[in-house]
Formats: structure tokens, C-alpha cells, sequence
């Protein structure tokens, strides 16, 4: 939109300065498959789990903590000295926006969940999250559950709590109408024709994402839909553990793809028949919003920000932790073929309320907002 960024990263290594259009500083941390000597001799700590890291923030000790903290400060001055911002967006209410504080400058925070999450389960962290809510302009929730829960947990007024959807990338996610779903799944080692049902699955493999209930539910969709297919996309904590109940359930038709790149998940939604979200908590649940932007009905959880959006137009909503009920509502898309009858209208209406354009011209109003408040002007660079 013509604004100038810097955007700090935690990697493995250096991000190429012609990989994006926009300033990437980048916080280097070892334990990477690349992994080159790091500025912190630890892999990047996460909330749950990530492809290229099992580090979580509750297992840092007190030398590495201090060492995080102390690497977001020195690239936050760094920053701010070099690129002198207008305003700073930190994700999670977490230990960035704590240290952003120091500096005077504006910032908002985005609350994505797991943040909340992490605040229940790293009581060590509550005085840094409680400290970056308090000193923030505004925070953005993803979803209205999550905007309930913060002013919960962080004690907070609504009127600073703004509401704004994650958004999609629309040029990654759309309708290809080239994509061969015989094809496709045939990289995967799966023997099926373009009229075999596919139920896809795409996520963290960690417990609040329900992926064992899908699974107890394939048993139960498969014996009704002999020659349905079932893949699931991602990896995390619970590989070995849901590969094994896949066994342990005689699931002929699961196959488990591991991570995939965003244009691959994308042709995975484009060949499916419904996608599936079947998590125990949700803050929003974007890839429900980019499988409904590639035509595919959803069926998910009526649970956390997903009920903001499914509905059924564009799919099913199913209690949590059901796999009867979500068995019930995977068939009944399948055997109605709603790919065809709902697809078009969840393509567009994805598109129209979730594509980033929409979402980053919101956060630009609150940016400027931010910027506005008499209490800050003293801080503004230009």
C-alpha cells in the first residue's frame, strides 16, 4: 500500500535481501537443518510446536530467556535507530511487545491465541504480557472469542481490543481449475481417480487440533464411503503418535503428506472434496479461510473464531470432540456433493471478507489512529 516496513524475524539464517519487498532483520538462532552459527545458541522458542522448531518458551532456562529478551532488544534499537518507524506491530502479547515498550514509540499488538494460551500455561511470562497489553495503544483480535478472552486475561477495556480477521493471500489461494486431483495425489502414493471423495486436513500435528478425532472419524466415514481418500498436511509433537492410532484403527485410506509448502497446500484444497478443522480450540482458523477461498467446503469445530465464519453456505459447524457427529457432517457434504453446489459462493465469499487487501487497509486506519492520540504525538519520527 506504499508504506515503508521492517519486519524482525526469528531464522535460521540471514533472510536474502531481494527475497521480499520490504526490510527483514533477522535474529539468528541455531538448531536449524540449515543452521549456521547463531547469535543464540538455542532453536527459536514457539508457543506449541513448528515445522523447524520443538523449542517451546516454557522449556528456556533463565540464562536463555535473558539472552531472548536481550537479542529483541538489541535488534529493536538497532531498528529504531536505522529505520526510525512511525509506529511498531508486535505479534503475541508476549515478550516483543514487552520490550517494544521501552522505547516510547507507539505499538500495537496482534493476539493470535496461543499467546492467551501461553499465558496460562508460562505464569513466568504474565508480568511481560500484562506490562505489553498495558503500555499498547490497541490490540487486534483475530477473532471474537479471542477479543472476549483478552479482556479477560490481560484485564483490558473493549474499546482497545479491534477486531480484524486474519487475511489470505489471494494469488496463493484461489480456484484451479487445472489442478488433477489423480495427478496430485499420486505424488503422495495414493491410488485414486478424480471421482474418489478426498477429505484433507491441514494444521499443526499437536493436541488442540483435534487430529485424532478426524481420525476416529475416517473410521467411521470410511465404511460408509468405501473409496474415500484422506491427507493429512503438517507435522509437530504427534507424528509418531497419530501415525500409530492411524494403525491401531485399521485406516486403509489415511495418508499422512508431512509439510507443504503454501502453493502445494493450495492444489491439496483445490483436489479435496470438504476440508476438515477439527481442533478443541481455535483462535480463527486461517486455513479454514483458504480452503473456502480454493472452492472447498469446510467442515470445522463450533469452537473459538471458526463459528465467526463457517456456516452453512460454505460448510458445517459440529461439536468438539465428536467424531460421530464430525464423521456425520463429512459425509453428508461428500454424498451431496456440495463441492459443486457450495464452492463458488465460499470462493468469493472468502475473498470478499478475508483477503489481506481488506484486513491490512483496517490495520492501516488503526496505525494512524495510534499515531493520532495526543498522548503519543511526542514519539512520532515524521
Amino acid at each position: 500500500m506504499g508504506h515503508e516496513v521492517l519486519v524482525i524475524v526469528p531464522e535460521h539464517e540471514p533472510i536474502p535481501a531481494d527475497q521480499h519487498p520490504f526490510e527483514v532483520d533477522t535474529i539468528l538462532f541455531e538448531g536449524g537443518e540449515n543452521s549456521q552459527r547463531g547469535e543464540l545458541d538455542f532453536n527459536f522458542p514457539c508457543f506449541t510446536t513448528h515445522p523447524r522448531s520443538v523449542q517451546t518458551f516454557y522449556d528456556l532456562d533463565v540464562n536463555q530467556l535473558d539472552a531472548y529478551i536481550g537479542a529483541w532488544r538489541e535488534h529493536l534499537d538497532d531498528a529504531i535507530s536505522s529505520f526510525r518507524p512511525d509506529v511498531i506491530h508486535a505479534h503475541h502479547v508476549w515478550v516483543a511487545p514487552f520490550v517494544a515498550s521501552d522505547f516510547g514509540l507507539p505499538y500495537v499488538i496482534t493476539i493470535h491465541g496461543t499467546d492467551l494460551m501461553g499465558y496460562r500455561d508460562g505464569p513466568r511470562y504474565r508480568d511481560m504480557a500484562l506490562a505489553a497489553a498495558k503500555h499498547a495503544y490497541g490490540l487486534v483480535a483475530i477473532s471474537r472469542q479471542v477479543a472476549t478472552d483478552a479482556e479477560a486475561v490481560y484485564g483490558l477495556l473493549p474499546d482497545k481490543i479491534h477486531l480484524i480477521w486474519n487475511g489470505f493471500d489471494a494469488e496463493i489461494f484461489r480456484v484451479m481449475p487445472e489442478v488433477s486431483k489423480t495427478s496430485l495425489l499420486d505424488q503422495y502414493g495414493i491410488e485414486a481417480d478424480d471421482e474418489s471423495p478426498l477429505v484433507c486436513f491441514v494444521g499443526k500435528f499437536t493436541d488442540f487440533k483435534g487430529i485424532d478425532v478426524l481420525l476416529r472419524a475416517a473410521e467411521i466415514y470410511e465404511a460408509a464411503i468405501p473409496d474415500v481418500r484422506t491427507i493429512l498436511v503438517g507435522n509437530g509433537q504427534l507424528w509418531d503418535d497419530l501415525n500409530e492410532l492411524s494403525r491401531d484403527l485399521g485406516l486403509s485410506n489415511v495418508t499422512f503428506a508431512g509439510h507443504q509448502s503454501q502453493p502445494e497446500v493450495a492444489k491439496i484444497y483445490n483436489a479435496a472434496s470438504v476440508s476438515v478443522v477439527p481442533s478443541r480450540i481455535e483462535p480463527f482458523g486461517l486455513v479454514a479461510v483458504e480452503a473456502l477461498a480454493c472452492g472447498t467446503p469446510v467442515v470445522a469445530t463450533n469452537m473459538g473464531g471458526l463459528p465467526d465464519f463457517i456456516n452453512q453456505e460454505v460448510g458445517a459447524l459440529v461439536p468438539v470432540d465428536d467424531p460421530l457427529g464430525l464423521a456425520e457432517a463429512i459425509i453428508e457434504e461428500i454424498e451431496g456433493n456440495t463441492k459443486a453446489t457450495k464452492g463458488v459462493y465460499a470462493s468469493q465469499y472468502a475473498l470478499e471478507g478475508f483477503s489481506w487487501t481488506g484486513q491490512v487497509s483496517r490495520m492501516v486506519d488503526l496505525y494512524q489512529q495510534a499515531l493520532d492520540s495526543p498522548g503519543l504525538r511526542e514519539h512520532q519520527w515524521r
